[in-house]
């Protein structure tokens, strides 16, 4: 699993490396049971700070992702590949309706239609 940031981009560094790991979720690697790297470790390997890495994994846990343990570290869930590509879908459809300036409101009507 590589995972590498661009202090130049726009998009904040933590949302970078959540955005990578979650698509290697997406892939099944890692997949469910296994472990993700240490913050402090994934952290040094980047050049960024810890805290940067411990944000991306709290992410990742706000959905449902991954589960962070003390102790045990963060540990990739169960919840299939699939929950990880739709989260990454659904970003990148908000992500580009706020650019279109679309409301959330338009953008749930817009998914309705198309459900």
């Amino acid at each position: 699993m590589l995972v590498r940031v661009d202090a130049t981009a726009a998009e904040a560094l933590y949302l970078q490396i959540a955005a990578q790991l979650r698509a290697a979720i997406g892939k099944g690697d890692p997949g469910p049971g296994d472990q993700l790297p240490p913050a402090r470790e994934l952290a040094e390997g980047l050049g960024v700070n810890m805290h940067t890495v411990l944000r991306a994994y709290a992410e990742l846990r706000d959905e449902g992702l991954v589960e962070m343990r003390r102790r045990r570290g963060v540990i990739v869930q169960d919840t299939g590949p699939g929950r990880a590509r739709l989260i990454d879908l659904v970003r990148r459809a908000t992500a580009e309706a706020r650019r279109q300036g679309l409301e959330s409101r338009d953008l749930q009507h817009l998914v309705a239609e198309v459900w």
